[in-house]
């Protein structure tokens, strides 16, 4: 039997009996594509579709499943009555766990670049009752945004860096290697440039550094050069037009891959670290981390405490040296040791947890500020 999915109901005649909506059909037995998802996207309409697709070791489409909560929340210790700001909102699930321990007297404040998540969030939250202050921002701006909310300063500040998977998961916001889309990979569809009008006028040696630097891609030269010869004829501006020259680059076969990814045998997609650094580029994504990490200690309450949940090397590291000179500075008076990494059980629950890595600390109290 072939799965459909929802399609605009036809009036019919005067007269005839109701009948119920068409679906529209896809090959296969389940939907490939993200628009196709119809269940997932609606699991108000579908109960128990999350769970089911959970119970998989999946992502349900347009959901973002939140990493290392429980270390989250143990290591920031949000209270009764504080104010938390949370630097990446997206789904709103570690937002749902801050707004429940800080309570009616609290002040969530909530930051993101990608307003339709934005605002679909803000709908899901306000039905949890507590005080929110949202804000389509990047958390650089974090000060500014804290003046807007009338705050000030904050108890908590939390950020889960990197796209999220109702980003990585929609082919039309352009972050996917694996699903055919526009070359774009705006976290925030105001600004520009794209990925496209990267690749198209970054030279050759610059483009191989940020491959090495963003991402350490072991073949960043042979793709750099790839990408160049490949845009001497046309522009390259789709996602898996990109994907299928980084296999050619790599003296690899798509369809080969995928039989190996079936098996289990695959690792890393190929084309994943190239996508990686062009997003981290696109988005200035360490720049607005620098900043962060700048003003933090200025945001933060005596006492006051930050996270960050970070993906890959670069950002472990900047986190890791702020954090540090902020000890030595007497900025704070405990830091993370070590960086905390997803357990077992959550990496095979939620294989997209496996790169985590969540460091924090401490300010120092009043008397010694």
């Amino acid at each position: 039997m072939r799965a459909v999915t929802n399609e605009s109901q036809s009036p019919g005649r005067p007269g005839e009996p109701h009948k119920p909506p068409r679906r529209k059909r896809y090959s296969g037995t389940h939907p490939r594509r993200f628009d196709q998802r119809y269940k997932e996207l609606s699991p108000a309409e579908h109960p128990g579709i999350v769970e089911h697709v959970r119970s998989r070791g999946q992502t349900p489409a347009g959901m973002h499943v939140p990493i290392m909560s429980a270390e989250v929340i143990e290591c920031l210790r949000p209270a009764a009555g504080e104010v938390v700001v949370d630097c990446t909102l997206g789904y709103g699930g570690h937002a749902e766990q801050f707004l429940q321990r800080i309570g009616p007297t609290g002040l969530l404040v909530g930051m993101d670049v990608d307003g339709g998540q934005l605002r679909r969030t803000a709908q899901r939250l306000s039905s949890m009752g507590g005080r929110l202050s949202l804000h389509r921002s990047n958390f650089a701006g974090i000060a500014k945004v804290l003046a807007e909310a009338g705050a000030g300063q904050c108890d908590v500040i939390f950020a889960d860096l990197g796209v999220s998977s109702m980003q990585v998961d929609d082919p039309a916001r352009g972050f996917s290697y694996k699903h055919d889309g526009p070359l774009d990979m705006r976290m925030d569809d105001r600004l520009g440039p794209t990925a496209a009008d990267l690749i198209a006028r970054m030279g050759e040696a610059e483009l191989s550094q940020a491959l090495a630097e963003l991402a350490d891609e072991p073949d960043h030269a042979r793709i750099a050069r790839a990408i160049v010869g490949a845009r001497a004829a046309r522009p390259l501006t789709r996602t898996l037009e990109l994907a299928d020259l980084v296999f050619r680059a790599k003296g690899l076969s798509r369809a080969r891959w995928r039989e190996a990814a079936s098996a289990g045998q695959a690792g890393l997609h190929p084309a994943a670290r190239t996508f990686q650094a062009l997003r981290i580029l696109v988005n200035d994504e360490l720049g607005s981390l620098r900043e962060l990490l700048r003003v933090a200690t200025y945001c933060l309450k005596p006492g006051g405490r930050i996270g960050i949940l970070t993906f890959h090397s670069g950002e472990d590291r900047l986190v890791k040296h702020a954090f540090r000179a902020g000890l030595e500075a007497g900025l704070y008076r405990a830091a993370s040791p070590q960086p905390l990494r997803p357990g077992a059980a959550e990496v095979r629950d939620n294989p997209r947890s496996s790169p985590a890595k969540f460091r924090w600390a401490v300010t120092r109290p009043e008397a010694a500020r």
